[in-house]
């Protein structure tokens, strides 16, 4: 039983046009424990993920009445109450080009279709493995010298703060709308201060060893921080060959 892991009223949303694609999931994650919910289309997942927060999304893209992108950049907004809720996207399309704007939008994994109903259930354990440890993280952070004393559930690096028990961010004060890979990535590199961090380090950090990753996914989210980041987006440095930083300040 997974539910005590996830957020919200802690079951899946299934938004898939295809019933027997989404019959399919359903049983499948039912039998594994968990309680699910079901839409035909992005305008009907979202009223009913907007009248009920769910604990995870898996959402396909091509969908009819309104697509899954179209619903995931509703979800993301700054005001939206469905900006942090994990989301795995579903679609036929398997180009990596297609993997990063799934990502740039705020997705937390995605699964190409065909796949097993096994990887369905192993990627939404990995996903709420990232949120439940992620709510944890709070109270084992200390190697921030720059942390508030007493306050080990904060960093702070230049201008960047993070709240890790809130999962909250700022930076020069303005509040960031991040997805829970980059809150990870952002967290990890303001962690140790002008440490390189390799892809390979930062994708176990924002990923999990146990959920599939490209290496340009990495370049994706590091891109969309820095949007984020506005004025200070060279907070964060490319070392050439190696990996990221932020900047020592």
């Amino acid at each position: 039983m997974l539910q005590g892991s996830l957020t919200g009223t802690g079951d899946v949303l299934i938004i898939e046009d295809e019933a027997d694609i989404r019959e399919l999931i359903q049983f499948n994650l039912e039998r594994e424990g968990f309680k699910t919910r079901t839409a035909k289309n992005g305008d009907e997942g979202l009223k009913s993920a907007l009248a009920n927060p769910p604990g995870m999304i898996l959402m396909d893209i091509m969908m009819p009445v309104c697509d899954g992108i179209t619903t995931l950049k509703k979800m993301r907004e700054s005001s939206s109450p469905l900006k942090n809720t994990p989301v795995i996207m579903l679609s036929a399309k398997g180009e990596e080009s297609d993997i990063v704007v799934g990502l740039e939008l705020g997705a937390d994994d995605y699964i190409s279709k065909p796949f097993s109903p096994r990887e369905v259930v192993a990627r939404i354990r990995a996903v709420a493995r990232r949120v439940s440890a992620e709510s944890r993280s709070g109270a084992t952070v200390t190697d921030v010298a720059t942390a508030a004393p007493g306050a080990t559930n904060r960093l702070k690096v230049g201008p960047v703060e993070m709240d890790l028990e809130k999962h909250e961010a700022w930076a020069l004060g303005k509040s960031l709308v991040l997805t829970l890979a980059e809150f990870n990535l952002l967290r990890t590199l303001i962690s140790k201060p002008g440490r390189v961090f390799t892809r390979d380090q930062i994708l176990e950090k924002i990923a999990g060893t146990d959920t599939f990753v490209i290496d340009r996914n990495v370049d994706v989210h590091v891109r969309a921080v820095r949007k984020k980041l506005e004025d200070e987006a060279e907070f964060i440095q490319t070392v050439r060959g190696v990996g990221y930083k932020c900047r020592d300040v």
